[in-house]
């Protein structure tokens, strides 16, 4: 740990970059969000000693909350004993009001809630395959011919189910939900938390809408395992089934 002297925000700036998505850095945030005084203190105090700072990355955040908690304490103690050991009210708001404006400015507070933010959403987007991008995918997974279904029925498959989107989601009535590029269904194949699932595929039904397909590949595999095959997917016996599918390979190199 390096001992530093208190700075005022304009120098705590070069400080913004080293945030991080810890328990430490929403603790500190949501004390400023809940207006609490004296916040240059109470972030000494969240990441250690006063006047110690310490990295983010070695504060374990699970102390977070017991650390606010006899922030809280210190810096009630503080104000009271400052300025001659008044205990006024006015006198005390005062002070925290004076600190307030030369610690934390607007600008800080909302760089601060602009990283928090970014920390709390969700980082993957969706991916619409091409027809010969997603035949290329689909052939270096090892699905053309798996079971006896070519490379063509795959990619049939996909656009009939989901235009090829890897993030397609739909709800069906009974509160279930269709996954990704191959829409599989979370009755059975995948857990949304649901209890009383078989989860047949052993994964979050979340893992079937990353752009990769890496687990709805493996999913759908576990799927033709089955008697039904491919049959299984309505979309595929009657838009696929039985078909010259040669065109939506056509054209693609592997």
């Amino acid at each position: 740990m390096i001992v530093r002297p208190p700075q005022p925000c304009g120098a705590g700036l070069a400080l913004l970059p080293r945030l991080e998505c810890t328990g430490v850095i929403i603790a500190h945030c949501s004390l400023r969000l809940l207006d609490l005084r004296n916040p240059p203190a109470l972030a000494s105090c969240i990441s250690g000693t006063p006047g110690v700072h310490s990295s983010p990355v070695s504060s374990p955040s699970v102390s977070g909350p017991r650390r606010l908690v006899s922030c809280l304490s210190s810096q009630s103690s503080a104000l009271s004993q400052s300025g001659g050991g008044s205990t006024s009210a006015a006198g005390i708001e005062a002070r925290s009001r004076a600190l307030r404006r030369q610690w934390c400015p607007a600008g800080i507070m909302l760089l601060a809630l602009v990283c928090l933010l970014s920390c709390l959403l969700p980082s993957s987007e969706a991916k619409l395959y091409g027809r010969c991008e997603l035949a290329r995918v689909l052939h270096d997974f090892g699905l053309d011919g798996y079971r006896g279904y070519s490379l063509a029925d795959w990619v049939c498959l996909a656009y009939f189910t989901s235009g090829f989107n890897a993030a397609a989601l739909d709800y069906e009535a009974d509160g279930s939900t269709n996954n990704g590029i191959f829409q599989i269904n979370s009755r059975r194949w995948c857990s949304n938390l649901t209890p009383n699932v078989p989860n047949v595929c052993r994964m979050y039904c979340s893992d079937l809408l990353n752009p990769n397909l890496k687990d709805t590949v493996i999913c759908a595999m576990k799927i033709t395992q089955e008697p039904q095959g491919l049959g299984y997917w309505e979309a595929w016996r009657h838009h696929c089934q039985g078909k010259d599918l040669t065109e939506w390979v056509d054209g693609c190199d592997f």
